[in-house]
């Protein structure tokens, strides 16, 4: 099976310092940091199958507390991503980082990075310190990505206070369940906001085979129409978002998925390495063998809308 990997992560050792010497050795409860090198990548991809990589930086992002680190390191780590692409031109992709919330160095970045660098989309946290996508703070990020037509990778992170403010801390790695009510929040945030509407020609990724938002469409459709006044918006916007398969999507996520989304908007990814390739092995070979997927839509799946969505 060949695969097209829109769900993949770098972290060049730089990174790794940076995480480290900001408190996030265990970023976001899990016990380590993976390890990640360039001929790594190449093998786990070879050995799934995954002709193409789209590399991201995981969260907990670039941004760290203070504006000007945020800045350089965006910038290293976007640098880095080009410079993966150019050594392998066929097997990687990057999307690029952005020192956001700060609006005006993000759009400079963004311009960098799709100008000099050749990105393939823009990558961005699930929130910011508790801003959620749908914050109109974040608006002039939105035009500029609307006028290119850009692609753009949501990542989950762990929710404001989830390490300090919490009433009770967090006794369990937030991958396992804060990043997909995370992604649910932000999204849902986007659409009642209006956000989505306003910016048509941003083509979003949603993680995680769309988290718990399949399961709360018609909740939010209900409710959240009451509150903008309008018909289905989450159904409406569902059609619209891409999603990747991140994760362990079978049995029960994807045919949840399949009930509200476009089946041509919906893509491959592995998670690495935050997924250890084992687990990543055995994911895999479930999907290919998901009856749901048979009878053409699994080429669809893993190979074919990617090539459509980044043509």
């Amino acid at each position: 099976m060949t695969r097209i990997d829109v769900h993949c992560h770098y972290l060049p050792e730089f990174y790794r310092e940076a995480l480290a010497a900001n408190g996030h050795a265990q970023p976001d409860g899990i016990p380590f940091i993976p390890q990640w090198s360039e001929n790594a990548a190449l093998e786990a991809m070879d050995s799934l199958g995954v002709r193409k990589s789209y590399l991201s930086i995981s969260s907990p992002g670039v941004h760290f507390g203070d504006d000007a680190a945020a800045r350089d390191l965006a910038r290293r780590v976007n640098e880095e991503g080009a410079r993966l692409h150019r050594a392998h031109p066929d097997r990687f992709e990057f999307f690029a980082s952005t020192p956001l919330p700060d609006v005006d160095a993000a759009l400079a970045e963004i311009a960098y990075a799709f100008d000099e660098l050749d990105a393939a989309g823009v990558v961005v946290e699930t929130n910011f310190d508790g801003m959620y996508l749908g914050n109109e703070h974040l608006a002039p990020v939105y035009a500029e990505l609307d006028r290119r037509g850009a692609v753009l990778f949501m990542h989950p992170t762990s929710p404001a206070g989830a390490c300090t403010g919490a009433a009770e801390p967090l006794r369990y790695p937030r991958p396992m369940l804060e990043f997909l009510f995370d992604t649910t929040r932000t999204v849902t945030d986007l659409v009642l906001s209006g956000t989505l509407e306003r910016y048509p020609n941003i083509r979003v990724i949603v993680p995680h085979a769309g988290a718990v938002l399949p399961m709360i469409t018609a909740r939010v459709d209900v409710i959240g129409a009451k509150m903008v006044g309008k018909t289905d918006p989450m159904r409406t916007a569902l059609r619209r978002l891409h999603f990747d398969l991140a994760g362990m999507p079978v049995p029960e996520q994807l045919p949840a998925l399949l009930s509200v989304a476009d089946p041509e908007h919906i893509h491959y990814g592995s998670d690495f390495p935050f997924t250890p390739l084992p687990e990543i092995d055995i994911n895999a070979k479930r999907l290919d063998a998901a009856e749901i997927l048979q009878g053409g839509l699994l080429d669809k799946v893993m190979y074919e809308n990617s090539v459509r969505l980044f043509s």
